[in-house]
């Protein structure tokens, strides 16, 4: 069964936070790792707002609404 947008969105959210929490710990230590799981986490970061504004155009809100405030 094929994953809703919600779905994946939470998924790429918890992948987020792991690289995240990854690279905290790997910086310091001077890992060429840390740099990479940093990457990552913005990778997964970005997936995750693209399914979340997917997710919510599917319940008819526009995109505005879940649009990153600055």
């Amino acid at each position: 069964m094929p994953q809703s947008p919600h779905d994946r969105a939470a998924e790429y959210h918890n992948l987020a936070a792991h690289a995240h929490s990854a690279a905290a710990a790997s910086h310091g230590q001077g890992s060429v790792t840390a740099h990479e799981l940093s990457r990552q986490a913005h990778e997964h970061s970005t997936r995750a707002f693209e399914e979340s504004r997917k997710a919510a155009e599917q319940h008819g809100e526009s995109p505005a609404e879940v649009a990153p405030t600055k």
